[in-house]
């Protein structure tokens, strides 16, 4: 992910617990079963079962994700620009 830092966007996932609604490989205690799974993340075809998978859209998906999909149980959490481009870099290197 351009502009992306992965380990300091696995910090971010931890500190904002998206483990508590998903499982995430790599993070503590990232049990969660009311979001999908992120293993193999890079790999999806689609965020949230409708959005390619793409940077630009995933960027904006962490940032705001009510913005792209208002039927969303997932909530902005308050990440800037740089932030979301963290978590995703880190989402990308889920295989």
């Amino acid at each position: 992910m351009l502009g992306g830092d992965a380990a300091r966007g696995r910090a971010l996932v931890a500190s904002y617990h998206c483990g508590v609604c998903h499982a995430i490989p790599g993070v503590r205690h990232a049990r969660g079963v009311v979001g999908p799974s992120l293993e193999g993340f890079a790999r999806r075809a689609f965020i949230a079962g409708r959005l390619p998978n793409t940077p630009s859209h995933l960027v904006q998906w962490v940032r705001d994700p009510p913005s792209l999909d208002p039927r969303t149980a997932m909530p902005a959490v308050g990440l800037d620009e740089q932030e979301a481009r963290d978590v995703a870099a880190y989402l990308y290197q889920l295989r």
